[in-house]
């Protein structure tokens, strides 16, 4: 399927309000409503959108702590990598796990509810072996800014 300027902006639109009606949708597209209702629908069965959710404040729910963990692995086999995998996508309270080039092999996002929590889990898995050769641990002070959105109108100009 190809995409055009306007499903672009569907995608733009709905990513940041996904419970934005049809036709508050189709207006800002420039769509008449059952057209912008087609598109949607389509870009929903060919993949596009994967599904909606709720933004949480968390910081309504109570303290939790964010850190960010540089992984090096002790060795670099596909085998290293899956069997690293398999047991970090189990971690509830990693959030993203992000294999990048550069001086180490994995950055993890980890949301916990204190340190002690994140020092248990970072235990667990090096006890584990699972490959972790070393890690180096961030933790976040202050997020000034966190966007759940991605600039898909720049991303892709048709």
């Amino acid at each position: 399927m190809k995409l055009d300027r306007t499903d672009i902006r569907i995608l733009y639109e709905l990513q940041k309000n996904g419970r934005i009606t049809n036709v508050e949708l189709a207006d800002l597209v420039h769509l008449s409503p059952s057209p912008c209702l087609m598109r949607v629908k389509r870009l929903q069965a060919e993949g596009y959108i994967e599904g909606y959710s709720a933004e949480i404040n968390l910081s309504k729910l109570g303290q939790t702590l964010t850190v960010f963990t540089e992984i090096t692995l002790k060795n670099h086999r596909q085998v290293d990598f899956a069997r690293f995998l398999t047991v970090v996508e189990k971690v509830d309270q990693v959030i993203e796990c992000h294999l990048v080039s550069g001086g180490y092999d994995y950055l993890i996002k980890f949301v916990t509810a204190g340190i002690g929590e994140y020092q248990t889990i970072m235990e667990r898995l090096t006890d584990m072996d699972i490959g972790i050769d070393k890690y180096f641990s961030f933790v976040v002070l202050k997020s000034p800014i966190v966007k759940s959105h991605l600039p898909l109108t720049t991303l892709f100009p048709l």
